[in-house]
Parts: C-alpha cells; sequence; structure tokens
C-alpha cells in the first residue's frame, strides 16, 4: 500500500503564504517525479509544479515566480512554498507521483 498525505493547507489573506508537505508513506518514494496539481470550484484539475529526481522543476504560468516545489528525500516530503497567494489560488491541492498515486488533497483557501 502507498500512501500520500497532504498538509499545511489553511485560509489566508490574499499576500499571505503557505507552505504545503506532502509525505510519502509505505513503499512510496520521492525519488522520482512528484507534483502538486490543483482543483478549484468548478474548474478542472491542472498541474501546479512538477520536480525531477535530480530537482529540477517546473511551474504552471499561473504560479511562477510565486511558488517553489523542493523535495526532502531523507524525510520522504515534497513541498510546495506559496507566497504572493492570490484568491484564484483558492482550491484544493493534491500531490502526486505523476503515475499512479494521488493525496487526498489540503484545502488553500485565499480571501
Amino acid at each position: 500500500h502507498v500512501q500520500l498525505v497532504e498538509s499545511g493547507g489553511g485560509s489566508v489573506d490574499a499576500g499571505g503564504s503557505l507552505r504545503l508537505s506532502c509525505a510519502a508513506f509505505g513503499y512510496s518514494s520521492i525519488v522520482n517525479c512528484m507534483g502538486w496539481y490543483r482543483q478549484g470550484i468548478e474548474e478542472e484539475r491542472e498541474g501546479v509544479a512538477v520536480i525531477d529526481s535530480d530537482g529540477n522543476a517546473a511551474y504552471a504560468d499561473s504560479v511562477k515566480g510565486r511558488f517553489t516545489i523542493s523535495r526532502d528525500n531523507a524525510k520522504n516530503t515534497v513541498y510546495l512554498q506559496m507566497n504572493s497567494l492570490k484568491p484564484e489560488d483558492t482550491a484544493m491541492y493534491y500531490c502526486t507521483n505523476l503515475k499512479d498515486y494521488w493525496g487526498q488533497g489540503t484545502q488553500v483557501t485565499v480571501s
């Protein structure tokens, strides 16, 4: 059984910051590619950021310059630092291995 567990979501004012965490349990690993997706109300799920095993990252245009994805292999955890948050960032954020595993999500609300 492989499990990804997100945490760190919450409610913040516009311009604020949050750091999301995705911890992998079981036989999962963050050695390979990992990513963050999000889905807002009446919106399709979209990719936010991805990171490969070497630490190379890519971002959606909507978050570029504001969000940073990182990983800590020793803790088997992937992070998403979100700065300068906007109301349009409000969504459920999901962690994924980009293949077949997804977390249950953590809610981010920006007002």
